[in-house]
């Protein structure tokens, strides 16, 4: 949750400086670590946080969030209270595990258990405070979670306190980082920040369990408007336990588990027209696939930072005409003028390889679904950075305004080709989530230019998407790679009586010779 509690942050690092000391044994790291942590640290993290760990390293301005400033030992994962330093097992965590949502990976397998520990000792002394013997660093003590989580009522007081404390003014009323204050949402250190999408719990820093959500409640993420709810307890203002309720709340919203990653996106053959609604019943019923989505980098201008990390994918057909429904979470529904400042600070944050500096404007929101022209008998498919002039793709495009679909051919980014006919569409917009609807046939007329969509094939397929108030337009966009779509043929009758039919026969065989058998054995 954000807020405007930020006040006391300075204050709070210095009474850090006078806590007692409580460091895990089982990570304390030595000073005698930091000469080999720093030979780890010019290889593989100076290139983001900077040679003397100020986060300004060459690709730093590439990146939002912005890579940590060492040297002011602000740390956003902790499990220490709202203003202290970090616990040596705080620091190790986020080494070995990485912070989702963020250009920081999991270091855990790449680097060894030394190098790992002697990193974390290395970036310590970028600090003055670290080095301060006197200094003691003290983890909260949490709570244990009430039981009865994942129950109405539980949920129902956590949706109570979620509104009461207002994390619905920057998460939004249904947690997609969409409320009224996101767009004013900067750190400490004046970069742009998104409120975090509750319905993306993979993507959570920190960790998405209800305990590592729970934990960020208690302790705030310093250098950035989420505060800390600690102090709310103290006051009596809400008792732990409906601070576990709100966190279990907070996880409600997003799946149980983690999406997988699946290649192909299996559209059943349903009885019935199919549906041209993004909000029709229908889709209640027919699995959903995740689809992760990057910035594209290849061609300039690049794009690192892109608002949409990937889409929702599900489809169906009747034999004769496909229904495909893409559905993301996006903070507004663009073009939204009220955005345009905090449009203004991203595209001022990110690097611009450009020849003219980008200006923010109200874009329109997009999304492109990209097919072959031709299937091909391998698996050779088109450049998936929608083809070239040589080999062009096929694609269906939707813009929010004007509303609209078309198809065309797509020769590189610089062209695109529209073609007479398109699918039709429908899109509809809902508390930060977009969801539109192609319709076609699956055979047309114009075999040379539009992708015969034939059932029992794997057909390729490949997603683009720009938010527009991000700022992104023409090349700056989040991108797929190749993926595929198989229209399912219905289960033939014959596959449940035949087996029947072989048991039965199977059967009477065994039967015949048995009787046989009986009979030798009479007549001797």
């Amino acid at each position: 949750m954000t807020g405007g509690r930020a006040a006391g942050r300075t204050g709070g690092r210095m009474l850090a400086l006078a806590v007692l000391l409580s460091v895990s044994p089982t990570v304390l790291l030595s000073a005698q670590d930091t000469t080999a942590g720093k030979k780890v640290y010019v290889k593989w993290c100076a290139g983001c946080h900077g040679e003397s760990g100020a986060g300004d390293g060459p690709a730093a301005d590439a990146m939002l969030p912005r890579p940590r400033n060492f040297t002011g030992a602000v740390y956003k994962i902790r499990t220490t209270a709202s203003g202290q330093l970090p616990t040596d097992a705080d620091l190790m965590r986020a080494i070995d595990e990485g912070l989702p949502a963020s250009a920081m990976p999991a270091w855990k397998g790449r680097l060894s258990d030394a190098e790992r520990r002697d990193v974390a000792a290395y970036v310590k002394t970028f600090s003055a405070f670290f080095s301060d013997t006197s200094q003691h660093i003290v983890p909260l003590k949490f709570a244990s979670a009430p039981g009865g989580g994942s129950g109405a009522a539980a949920l129902k007081t956590g949706r109570l306190f979620y509104d009461s404390i207002g994390c619905r003014k920057c998460h939004g009323d249904q947690g997609r980082g969409d409320g009224p204050s996101a767009n004013t949402l900067k750190d400490d250190a004046g970069f742009p920040i998104f409120a975090a999408d509750l319905h993306q719990s993979w993507r959570f820093r920190g960790g998405a369990s209800v305990e590592d959500i729970y934990r960020r409640l208690r302790t705030g993420l310093d250098g950035t408007p989420m505060p800390s709810f600690s102090d709310l307890i103290d006051q009596k203002f809400l008792t732990d336990e409906e601070l576990w309720r709100l966190a279990q709340y907070v996880r409600s919203l997003s799946p149980a588990q983690p999406p997988d990653v699946r290649d192909v996106v299996h559209a059943p053959q349903i009885a019935g027209a199919v549906p041209a609604s993004p909000n029709d019943s229908t889709w209640a019923r027919v699995d959903r696939y995740w689809f992760p989505l990057v910035g594209q980098v290849i061609r300039k201008p690049r794009w690192f930072a892109p608002a949409v990390a990937g889409v929702w994918v599900q489809a169906v057909h009747d034999g004769k005409t496909v229904a495909l429904r893409v559905s993301w979470d996006d903070r507004t529904q663009s073009p939204d003028t009220s955005w345009l400042a905090f449009e203004q600070r991203v595209l001022e944050t990110m690097a611009n390889d450009d020849s003219i500096a980008p200006k923010a404007a109200p874009w329109p929101d997009q999304l492109a679904v990209q097919f072959p022209r031709h299937l091909s008998e391998g698996m050779e498919r088109p450049y998936f950075l929608m083809g070239s002039a040589t080999d062009p793709v096929y694609q269906w495009r939707w813009t929010s305004q004007p509303a609209r679909v078309v198809a065309g051919l797509g020769r590189g980014l610089e062209q695109f080709d529209t073609l007479p006919a398109a699918p039709a569409g429908q899109a509809a917009y809902d508390h930060g989530e977009w969801r539109v609807v192609f319709t076609r046939a699956l055979a047309t007329p114009d075999t040379g230019n539009e992708v015969q969509l034939a059932p029992g094939r794997a057909i390729p397929m490949a997603f683009f998407a720009w938010d527009g108030s991000s700022g992104e337009h023409g090349s700056r966009m989040a991108v797929s790679t190749w993926y595929f779509l198989a229209l399912d043929r219905p289960t033939s009758p014959t596959v449940f009586v035949s087996p029947v039919i072989a048991m039965v026969v199977t059967l009477g065989l065994g039967m015949l010779v048995i009787a046989r058998a009986q009979r030798r054995a009479a007549g001797v």
